[in-house]
């Protein structure tokens, strides 16, 4: 090894999908090797101007190259901002005497790859189930490849799952029920679902689950719904004196730890940052994929639903009377729900940032 500390390159920027996991391996590696430099690097563009800082860690900033899914006018400029990119990426790895190079895909990750080329190890951590351009590019001369799912499209893979925080995968749901429940005001022993379409929130999701809303009470279970910050919601009333499970509307989970806690059920999107989390937890889930796209989030499902700890309803099939069905099927049926958590933990992968960390260090050393 060289003299000074281990140096580690992170290029996850962009979205929370490329970030989490990233940040998730630093505080994995930090762990593991205290003395270790972490340097990730991002866009102005990306949320990682906010999230990296927050998180203790050191940003650079690299020009944005944007990959233009279809033909466009733009792919006539990508030579010229991928050679800046890579070109300032280059003076970040010299600048950081980078020992290795961890890159999640996304717009970040193509230039590092390339920078890096013949020069540095080079790791790829592939998190949906259809891998993207970068990392399908950096695979070819990666020194190790792992991903989250089997069918990542990545040949000879490793199968780790996804980095997450340690919040989530060291996550006590049964002790923390109680606090997680009053936290919110919800009842402190019905079933519960939780509906979440993300940050941004769900139309289908809040318009099927709420227009089910008297029939989840009659049966006797509480819903915590994270609708988005810019949806609103329009709840049937449930009279208080009725006894029924309160029906509890936010705009955003700001804890998502102590959501998990409180839950039983989940409704919500499939992309792979959520079924990561809700596997590593053994939260089942009616998975309700993206209509659009190039279907990875019902290939992101799958395993957890192979496992018989989830069930996939498209969304053109999601009115309230199928989320009643399903929902009542299951927080009606103790053992059901039981067997549900049950595979669903089975099919997580918690250990998947201390994995990919022991593979970073084995590589830069």
């Amino acid at each position: 090894m060289k003299d000074g500390p281990l140096s580690v390159v992170l290029a996850g920027g962009g979205t929370a999908g490329h970030i989490e996991p990233a940040l998730a391996l630093a505080d994995a590696v930090r762990r593991m090797a205290p003395e270790a430099r972490i340097t990730a690097l991002g866009t102005e563009r990306g949320l990682e101007t906010r999230l990296v800082p927050e998180r203790g860690y050191p940003l650079e900033l690299i020009p944005p190259v944007p990959l233009p899914r279809k033909p466009h006018l733009d792919l006539l400029r990508l030579p010229l901002r991928l050679r800046a990119a890579v070109r300032r990426t280059r003076e970040v790895l010299r600048d950081t005497a980078a020992d290795v190079v961890v890159g999640f895909g996304g717009y970040v990750a193509l230039p590092a790859y390339l920078a890096a080329r013949g020069e540095l190890p080079i790791v790829v951590h592939e998190a949906n189930a259809k891998a993207g351009l970068a990392n399908r590019i950096g695979a070819r001369f990666a020194s190790r490849v792992a991903a989250a799912a089997p069918c990542g499209g990545l040949p000879g893979a490793e199968v780790i799952g996804i980095p997450l925080r340690r919040t989530i995968t060291t996550l006590d749901r049964p002790g923390l029920r109680a606090e997680a429940r009053a936290h919110f005001g919800l009842h402190p022993q019905a079933p519960t679902l939780l509906v979440t379409g993300g940050s941004q929130g769900a139309r289908s999701l809040n318009t099927a689950v709420s227009g089910a809303a008297a029939e989840l009470a009659a049966a006797g279970i509480g819903v915590l719904h994270a609708h988005g910050v810019r949806n609103t919601l329009d709840v049937t009333a449930v009279e208080p004196d009725a006894g029924a499970p309160p029906y509890v509307a936010v705009p955003y989970l700001e804890r998502m730890d102590l959501a998990l806690a409180a839950a039983d059920l989940a409704i919500c999107r499939s992309g792979a940052i959520t079924v990561a989390e809700l596997s590593a937890v053994g939260l089942p889930a009616v998975f309700v994929p993206l209509p659009h796209g190039n279907g990875e989030q019902a290939l992101n499902a799958r395993p957890v639903i192979d496992a018989g700890g989830g069930i996939l309803v498209p969304d053109v099939e999601l009115t309230p009377a199928r989320v009643a069905r399903e929902v009542i099927a299951v927080l009606t049926d103790p053992h059901r729900l039981a067997t549900m958590a049950a595979a669903s933990r089975v099919a997580g992968h918690p250990e998947a940032d201390a994995t990919l960390a022991t593979m970073v260090l084995e590589v830069a050393r």
